[in-house]
């Protein structure tokens, strides 16, 4: 699904001339409104007098009550008591009175992105057609934050795209397209106050999580499932299950014996008979450490280097079998672990939301990982602001990792660039950070969990989002139920006591499940870990990584020392977090190869020593 979304005046009407799509939708002026290709199920227009609405994805729509509704707005503003109903993933726009309202959802699977073009601003739910309306060059800074590992550049720089001139909607807002071709912004989504206790949260994450699998369900059509063995995606497959699915899953046997998702996999599948289960082998040759983007992925990424493409491989081989099982749709649990699981401030927002039981909570974190008592006192009694935080994290991104025996209970998980980065390139990323933090918009809420949570959350969504513009064409879309707006609402307004109960894996899920999924699988109390995978995927790779090096173009750019780099390939050091960098290293060296049309790269520079710099 690719569309542009234009302004209700001459000037935007004037653009559409310049767009190819398959479809296309009127303002009440009969100028275009929305020009693209999606497919015709995944679309609803709903027309009140010169109103228009347009929901394009995948929801459950009352039409008859969204056209009354749609009659009654007064303003733009008062769509929010429609959006804020509807279940699923989707895009919505509102044509009123020559304006225009256009929205994503709230952690980016769907996004909006807006460029000037012929002086209106125009928004789109891809970066490619504003890509092809600006011809926008390589914003070389942006391209080196997504160096930072692990997981690139924090929020609020993680949405912004490696091109200069295109931007996306900053997360819970909506664009305004006004009559003259100016946009404005306003917020609109924010989470609900964390007041439900484990029963009545459970409850909603039920409801929540039983809308959104309904209402993929509802399309008909087999679905594809991950069945990892871990709590997350074998909730979705019972979920699917009872929905009516025609549901095929698909499992990867994990390569370290003490992993035991196959065992757990194993469990759930023969408590889902009706449901056909691939176990997929150990030694598959589509690894979770792959080369990136390659020759088969030109021009895939318009965007920018996703993270997670070293899993490019997995995602199109099990794309491939689940398309020739005719599933269209594909779930993933993407989005378990930061609603359910702990995020790394939990123990600061417990000691202030239950002094006392969050204290004893915070000790027993505190002893599993061996934190020292000092560090962890000295973490807790922190009372930077996000701001603040942020500024010290860009202080920091050239400095060693962090002890990983150390707590770290701030705002921002603390990124560094590889060791391989030039000093321009960490001073360029360091004013990015520091402008971020001074001028940038603040935390995406007022608790340090929750922001963490929901900062996690908009990477996976990004993440979903990144996977699917890869897979355009191959007939199957990469989804995830817990990402959906309104399953985030209800995981994240239950109180953090009563999410992370002592004692408990996933208490708020286990409990949503319970009556579904049977006991013993609930029972669970650990998740695989899978730094074989990794190891494994750079000794197989290591080649055709080590070639990269040659004529890279990251050191073209002068954002990398090659000889360094390929060191680091060569001897990436013993534990996990040492490939974290190569990861993202190879993922925008291997970007910038299959995107040419980024930027005219300069001649290779040399130094003295005739190496690239």
């Amino acid at each position: 699904m690719e569309f542009v979304v234009l302004p209700d005046c001459p000037a935007g009407a004037a653009v559409a001339g310049r767009l190819r799509g398959a479809r296309r939708i009127d303002h009440a002026s009969g100028r275009p409104w929305i020009v693209g290709d999606w497919p015709v199920a995944e679309a609803v227009v709903i027309e009140a007098g010169p109103r228009r609405m347009a929901v394009l994805g995948r929801t459950r729509l009352d039409e008859r009550a969204a056209t009354a509704a749609l009659g009654r707005l007064r303003s733009l503003h008062d769509v929010d008591a429609i959006a804020s109903r509807l279940p699923g993933v989707f895009h919505l726009a509102v044509s009123l009175d020559g304006s225009t309202r256009v929205q994503g959802s709230a952690v980016g699977v769907r996004q909006i992105f807006t460029a000037l073009v012929d002086g209106v601003t125009v928004a789109a739910s891809e970066v490619a057609p504003l890509l092809g309306l600006t011809g926008a060059d390589l914003d070389e800074t942006v391209l080196a934050a997504r160096l930072l590992a692990p997981g690139g550049p924090p929020w609020p720089l993680a949405q912004r795209p490696a091109r200069r001139g295109i931007e996306a909607l900053t997360t819970g807002h909506w664009l305004e397209l006004t009559p003259d071709g100016r946009a404005r912004r306003t917020r609109w989504w924010e989470l609900p106050e964390p007041t439900l206790s484990l029963a009545e949260g459970a409850a909603a994450v039920r409801s929540a999580l039983d809308d959104a699998i309904t209402t993929r369900v509802a399309a008909g059509g087999t679905l594809s499932a991950d069945l990892s063995g871990g709590l997350d995606s074998t909730s979705l497959c019972f979920l699917a299950h009872a929905a009516g699915a025609d549901l095929v899953t698909y499992h990867v046997m994990p390569i370290d014996s003490a992993n035991a998702d196959t065992m757990w996999a194993r469990r759930a599948a023969q408590c889902l008979p009706g449901a056909r289960h691939h176990t997929l082998s150990a030694d598959r040759a589509e690894n979770l450490f792959d080369i990136g983007y390659t020759a088969d992925l030109v021009g895939a990424a318009p965007e920018g280097p996703s993270t997670w493409a070293s899993g490019l491989a997995h995602i199109q081989d099990l794309a491939k079998r689940a398309t020739a099982e005719g599933a269209t749709l594909h779930l993933t649990g993407f989005g378990g672990d930061e609603l359910f699981g702990r995020m790394p401030a939990c123990a600061w927002s417990l000691a202030r939301a239950t002094p006392v039981d969050g204290l004893r909570l915070v000790n027993r974190y505190r002893l599993a990982n061996r934190w020292p008592w000092r560090a962890t006192v000295r973490s807790l009694l922190d009372r930077s602001t996000f701001a603040q935080n942020l500024g010290r994290v860009a202080a920091r991104i050239d400095a060693p990792p962090p002890p990983i025996d150390e707590p770290d209970f701030g705002w921002v998980f603390a990124p560094r660039m590889p060791a391989w980065a030039t000093p321009d390139a960490v001073a360029a990323v360091r004013a990015l950070l520091t402008d971020a933090a001074t001028g940038g918009p603040g935390p995406l809420d007022a608790d340090r969990a929750r922001h963490q949570a929901l900062a996690s959350l908009v990477f996976e969504g990004t993440t979903v989002r990144q996977v699917n513009t890869a897979l355009a064409g191959t007939g199957i879309t990469w989804d995830a139920p817990f990402l959906d707006d309104r399953v985030v609402e209800a995981a994240l307004a239950t109180r953090i006591d009563q999410r992370l109960l002592g004692g408990r894996f996933k208490p708020l899920l286990t409990s949503a499940a319970q009556g579904l999924v049977p006991a013993d699988i609930l029972g669970r109390r650990d998740k695989g870990e899978f730094s074989a995978e990794a190891f494994r995927g750079l000794a197989r790779n290591r080649a055709r990584i080590l070639e990269l090096c040659e004529d890279s173009q990251l050191a073209r750019l002068g954002l990398i020392d090659p000889a360094a780099f390929r060191s680091a390939v060569l001897n990436p050091g013993p534990m996990s977090h040492h490939l974290q960098p190569i990861d993202t290293t190879v993922a925008c060296e291997s970007w910038l190869r299959t995107h040419p049309e980024t930027h005219p790269l300069p001649p290779a520079r040399t130094t003295h020593t005739g190496e690239l710099r």
